[in-house]
């Protein structure tokens, strides 16, 4: 009887302290999310939006300990330009020039680790993918309720996006565009 106490007694601690450190996926919302990107050249700038195919945040305790978020390249649109204009640049945006989405629909970001720095701000590390091109990146991200927020700098040269990039191309002048872009994303979940 008291070697049935005892197991029955060790079991319930295992499966406590199981459930008590168990990872839960906290699923987006993708219909409700929002990435918008801005990119600069020497004589103004664009932006517009990316949708986001499919996404999760990996949580312990409440706390982020991870997730992946898979972004839909196809999806990119200009929104400060109309007709003739929004559709050629969109265009151009999907070309080899810049994404190939063709070759490349998709982008990923893989958060592999993230520390909290109190008030719902974590600060992140993840390995991010654009054109089959991966390096680790960090950021801020806050997390308030059901949804999260955080801008990123992106350095497109790294992911062999060089269409006009000053570093790598000579003689340029006001055909520049800078390397960084900025994407601004808000998660629902």
């Amino acid at each position: 009887m008291k070697n049935r106490i005892l197991k029955g007694g060790i079991a319930t601690v295992i499966v406590l302290a199981t459930v008590g450190f168990a990872n839960i996926k906290k699923e987006v919302k993708v219909e409700s999310s929002t990435i918008t990107w801005t990119g600069e050249k020497v004589t103004g700038s664009h932006n517009g939006t990316i949708d986001l195919e499919s996404g999760h945040l990996m949580m312990e305790d409440e706390k982020i300990v991870g997730g992946e978020f898979v972004m839909d390249m196809s999806s990119i649109t200009v929104t400060d330009l109309t007709g003739e204009n929004k559709g050629k640049l969109e265009g151009h945006l999907k070309s080899e020039d810049f994404f190939g989405v063709e070759k490349h629909p998709t982008a990923k970001l893989v958060i592999t680790s993230a520390a909290e720095k109190g008030n719902g701000k974590y600060g992140v590390v993840g390995d991010l993918t654009i054109k089959n091109e991966t390096h680790p990146i960090t950021f801020d991200l806050e997390m308030n309720g059901e949804s999260a927020s955080t801008q990123l700098t992106i350095d497109r040269s790294k992911y062999n996006v060089r269409y006009g990039s000053g570093s790598f191309f000579d003689n340029l002048g006001d055909k520049t565009i800078y390397d960084n872009f900025e994407l601004d994303i808000n998660l629902k979940f």
